[in-house]
Formats: C-alpha cells, sequence, structure tokens
C-alpha cells in the first residue's frame, strides 16, 4: 500500500464513516467501516427506505465511535435505481461515487458477467482505497442535473419507437412472406394493402388485412406521426 494511502489511514479514516449500497429490487445490503483495518459492519435494509439508510449511518457512527458531525463518504453501482439515490446522499451532506461496474477490475470483468453485481464489502474495501489515493480502482459516472437527464428522455423515447418500427416492419413483412407477397415502405401501407393480390388474384384474407391494419395503424402511425410528425 502507498504512503500516501497509510496517511489517509491515520488522520482522514479517525474521523470518516465509509459506506457501500449493494442495491437490490426488494432489498439493499449496506456495508460500513472507518478504514481497511477494520472490521465492516453489514446490514440488510428494505430497498429505498430512506429512513432505515439514515438509521443505519446513525448506528455506524455510534459503533465506531465517531462523533455525530463525522463525514460520510459512500458509493454504488450506476444500475437501476439511476441517479436519485446520489442526488439523495449528497443533499443529507454524504459525499457519494456512483461507479461504473464495467470499470471496476478488469480481472472480474473476465471472470464475472456483466449483470453480476459487485457485493458490498468488495465494493466498501475498493471506496477506502478510493479516497486513500487509488483513483484507478474505477472510474466514476458523471452525474447529470435533473434538467439533463430530463432532456434524454425524448431522445430515448425517439429509439424506442425507431426500433419498435423495425420490428413492426419485419413483423408485417413476414406475414406477407407467408402468402408470397412484399410491400415497399416508400409508399403508404395501407394502399398496398388494398392492391395486393395473393397467387390466385384474391384480396387478402379478412383477418390478415385486419392484423396487418392494427399493426400500422395502432403501433406505428400514432406514435411516430402525433409526436415525431413522420408519414
Amino acid at each position: 500500500m502507498t504512503a500516501t494511502t497509510r496517511d489517509f489511514e491515520t488522520t482522514a479514516n479517525a474521523s470518516t464513516l465509509f459506506v457501500a449500497f449493494e442495491l437490490g429490487e426488494s432489498s439493499w445490503k449496506l456495508a460500513f467501516t472507518t478504514g481497511m483495518g477494520q472490521r465492516p459492519r453489514q446490514r440488510t435494509i428494505v430497498a429505498r427506505d430512506r429512513i432505515a439508510v439514515t438509521r443505519e449511518i446513525e448506528r455506524a457512527k455510534q459503533r465506531f465511535d465517531l462523533p455525530p458531525e463525522a463525514r460520510v463518504k459512500s458509493c454504488y453501482e450506476a444500475g437501476r435505481e439511476g441517479f436519485w439515490l446520489h442526488r439523495w446522499l449528497v443533499s443529507e451532506g454524504i459525499d457519494n461515487q456512483v461507479v461504473d461496474a464495467s470499470s471496476i477490475e478488469v480481472s472480474r470483468r473476465l471472470r464475472r458477467a456483466k449483470t453480476d453485481r459487485m457485493d458490498a464489502t468488495r465494493l466498501l474495501l475498493l471506496l477506502v482505497r478510493f479516497f486513500g489515493g487509488e483513483r484507478r480502482v474505477w472510474s466514476v459516472v458523471r452525474v447529470p442535473s435533473v434538467t439533463e437527464e430530463d432532456r434524454r428522455h425524448l431522445h430515448r423515447e425517439l429509439l424506442t419507437m425507431k426500433r419498435d418500427r423495425t420490428r413492426l416492419a419485419n413483423r408485417i413483412q413476414g406475414l406477407l412472406a407467408n402468402q408470397g407477397l412484399r410491400v415497399d415502405w416508400r409508399k403508404p401501407l395501407p394502399v398496398q394493402l388494398d392492391a395486393l393480390r395473393l397467387w390466385d388474384g384474391t384480396a387478402l384474407p379478412k383477418g390478415l388485412r385486419e392484423r396487418l391494419d392494427q399493426e400500422w395503424e395502432c403501433v406505428l402511425r400514432p406514435k411516430l406521426n402525433t409526436r415525431f410528425g413522420r408519414s
């Protein structure tokens, strides 16, 4: 361990509580320590229970003989909880880091699935090392402002709709291919469906036509035309 880390442990750690969150859907695991030589304190709470988080932080300070005003530094891996937890922790005066999970130790990425989350204790040790000067243990995610994050929704919705359009087009083409038919997506679909004929010269069967109309009218056109002005 570097001299920088040792100096940090003998000074700052004496008045700092470190907290690592392992975030699950129904429960959260919290791990606490004051430094590398301190055995972590572990607790499990109901997910998203902010009162419980505050209570456990207070209890951890008492357990480690820290004053109520002791600094708190925390971290959690970026994921399903987004950034609301970070914003709340910061509002409580906690120095929180949102960590890019894929940046944590190359060997871990090679051995474990991307969906595997690091347990709270291991994350806690990395947190202590990070504030001890080892900045390369992980990459910290830049947390956008509420306004910046909100602006992304329109763009993401557009991307989602484009993917929906591709899936819809493939589905329609597949249904028509079963009848030996195709359409030109540069032209209005309903007009083409009116003109399509099966191998024997008959129009599309009623059930197939209704399904194609429903796919087109109820899924594609309302979303793209109303919000993005597409035809």
